[in-house]
């Protein structure tokens, strides 16, 4: 029952809730992990004052840092990894959505470890996106030993998901509404009662730690002057808006640019990680608070300790800082320095917005609020969870209305833009289609050898037909999907395809036929299980 009917069973939420406390712990693990391993390099424990610390260290210590651990990052991904390539949430939503709720093992380890390496030498990312995998990875096994079916799968991978964001941000709230909006991508209400109790779980376990405390404080309380000043909260949710697709194709570029640099010099797949951390520490020399998660940075922004031409400043270092280091494979998230770039473009835009109409303005640091919200809505494609962490993360609920309208701008104008959210667009890179929905992506599903009809089978197609065809050119091949498939079929019209393997010297051996009405039926069964899943 628990493998075919779990999440209606009782016996699922105490899965759930031991996901929840493993995923918490994990989290919690985590960071003392960084916290640990940078005190031995940097030579403080304090995450959130590394940019200060930094600025005392010897220039070459600075530069030298990110850059042997990028050389340990490159040396871990060639030996454990099949393409170089850091997990992290957007391999999580690929999971949940083609393999049942279940992730890579050995390459996640592998990834946790080069995010733990980036994220203790200065590498500019954050901490949520390896947590999150590490989380899956404990959700998989379970699956895996349970043996369950892909309902209880992704339920068990979205309690996993939802107590490691919890547990990171102190935010119960938003890591339910994280896992069910950004990675199982529905709010089936069979999956909402285990969700809630696992990331109620992991919050427990982050305030048994660190006690209910909020991550950012703000200098007191902010209030809008609706009428007049909500418009200004429009226009930066565009702005905001902007500033995510400059992040996000700053990323892709650079990637795109390492990659064709890297295959042009001929050089080895390990030192890419390396030469993006010599890079990454020659800015910090001048610029250091560009290392690290950035929570001192975001801080400073939030109270409003920052001059506009330095706000400015940072927000630009730290798109180039965020490209340099995820294009060079170096691992980490995207969340945090999402919020960071967010509050400091809602600082700008706050100290030109107060400075024209200084009649009509609230506080300059309440757009740095809103920002903050508005640029990682649009980067993770999350409106709602994303508002509720910032929330969760200053504790300030009075300005809700300009973050609420910060947030649904941005997210409506990035989307226009890039494949709904950074991780839906990392996928499409790869050929992924998950943004357009289950119609897109579940024809890669199946096989064409596992829908087609044997020779041997009652209504087979005719050899002789089929030998016919093949010398047409007109055949699918047996390991392709019905996402090649089915295109074949509205072009040549025909009732059946036969399926080939290719033998040694390239000639298509015949295997079978894959008949039009017997593709369109299983695609349909699968668009039926899944809106079934989705309603339930």
């Amino acid at each position: 029952m628990l493998r075919h009917k779990g999440p209606s069973q009782i016996q699922f939420w105490f899965i759930a809730l031991g996901l929840g406390v493993a995923s918490g712990f994990a989290a919690i693990l985590f960071r003392w992990a960084i916290e640990g391993i940078q005190a031995s390099v940097y030579g403080t424990r304090n995450v959130n004052a590394l940019h200060s610390f930094a600025e005392t260290l010897p220039w070459y210590w600075v530069m030298l840092i990110p850059a042997l651990g990028g050389i340990a990052v490159g040396v871990i991904l060639q030996k454990f990894t099949p393409d170089g390539r850091v997990r992290s949430v957007a391999d999580v939503i690929e999971g949940a959505a083609l393999n049942d709720g279940r992730v890579e093992k050995k390459a996640g380890i592998a990834s946790a470890l080069c995010s733990l390496i980036t994220l203790s030498t200065g590498g500019s990312t954050g901490r949520e996106g390896p947590v999150v995998h590490i989380a899956s990875m404990f959700a998989s096994w379970i699956a895996n030993a349970l043996r369950v079916d892909g309902i209880t799968g992704r339920d068990m991978l979205g309690c996993a998901v939802a107590a490691a964001v919890s547990a990171s941000f102190n935010a119960p709230i938003a890591g339910a509404l994280f896992a069910l909006e950004v990675v199982l991508r529905h709010f089936a209400l069979h999956a909402f009662a285990p969700i809630v109790v696992a990331s109620a779980a992991g919050t427990v376990i982050n305030r048994l730690f660190y006690g209910d405390v909020t991550e950012f404080v703000l200098p007191g309380t902010t209030t809008v002057e609706f009428y007049l000043e909500l418009p200004a909260f429009f226009i930066l949710g565009l702005v905001c808006g902007l500033v995510a697709v400059i992040l996000m194709r700053a990323i892709f570029f650079a990637d795109d640019f390492e990659s064709a640099l890297q295959s042009r010099l001929g050089l080895p797949r390990w030192l890419r990680p390396a030469v993006a951390g010599l890079l990454l520490g020659a800015l910090a020399i001048k610029f250091p608070h560009i290392i690290g998660v950035g929570y001192e940075t975001t801080s400073r922004a939030l109270s409003g300790n920052l001059l506009l031409q330095q706000a400015f400043i940072f927000a630009v270092l730290k798109v180039l800082a965020v490209a340099i280091t995820m294009a060079g494979r170096m691992g980490g998230g995207v969340f945090s320095p999402s919020l960071m770039l967010g509050a400091l473009t809602g600082l700008v835009f706050g100290h030109i917005a107060t400075g024209l109409f200084p009649e009509a303005s609230s506080a300059f640091t309440l757009y740095a609020l809103a920002g903050m919200g508005a640029v990682a809505a649009a980067v993770l494609g999350a409106p709602i969870s994303t508002t509720l962490i910032v929330f969760e993360l200053t504790g300030d609920w009075q300005t809700g209305l300009a973050v609420m309208v910060s947030v649904s701008m941005s997210t409506a104008l990035a989307s226009r833009l890039v494949d709904r959210s950074f991780f839906l667009s990392q996928l499409e890179r790869r050929n992924v289609h998950l943004a357009a929905g289950p119609q897109a992506y579940l024809l890669a599903m199946f096989r064409v050898q596992g829908v087609m009809r044997k020779p041997q089978d009652e209504g087979a197609a005719d050899e002789e037909v089929c030998t016919n065809m093949i010398e047409q050119g007109l055949y699918v091949l047996a390991s392709a999907t019905l996402e090649t498939a089915l295109p074949r079929f509205d072009k040549s019209g025909v009732a059946f395809l036969p399926v080939v393997t290719l033998s040694e010297t390239g000639e298509p051996v015949l295997q079978g036929a894959l008949f039009h009405v017997d593709a369109l039926k299983a695609y349909n069964r699968a668009l039926a299980a899944t809106a079934a899943e989705e309603h339930s």
